[in-house]
């Protein structure tokens, strides 16, 4: 099994930054494409970015092209996800995901593994 905790959320004002983790046990997964999905209240689960495994191949999806960047340190099972120029409709609860497969892909129904999810609050 595999278990992922995120850190790093909290209530931060509009044009702000936070960087979260996602730190992997159970088992290494350096070879896995690792995601972050985001879900406010009332709205569905949506994809955020993803990270194949070398850390060299990245998508996101159109409104955080240019403020998110996601990263990883394999030797740390850790993915990242910084955040710059935070809106307020950004606050969600923000969830990391892993997927055993090679290609990155947006739909949650392809990732085999989730964490908890971290609050991501941004005040206007």
């Amino acid at each position: 099994q595999v278990q992922l905790v995120e850190s790093g959320g909290g209530l931060v004002q509009a044009g702000g930054s936070l960087r979260l983790s996602c730190v992997a046990s159970g088992r290494t997964l350096w070879t896995s494409v690792m995601g972050w999905f985001r879900q406010s209240p009332g709205k569905e689960r949506e994809f955020v970015a993803a990270i194949d495994w070398s850390g060299r191949i990245t998508d996101y999806t159109d409104f955080v092209k240019g403020r998110f960047t996601i990263s990883r340190n394999n030797a740390k099972n850790t993915v990242y996800l910084e955040m710059i120029s935070l809106r307020p409709e950004d606050t969600a609860v923000y969830s990391c995901a892993a997927r055993t497969g090679s290609t990155i892909r947006r739909s949650a129904s392809d990732y085999n593994y989730w964490g908890q999810g971290t609050q991501v609050t941004v005040s206007s």
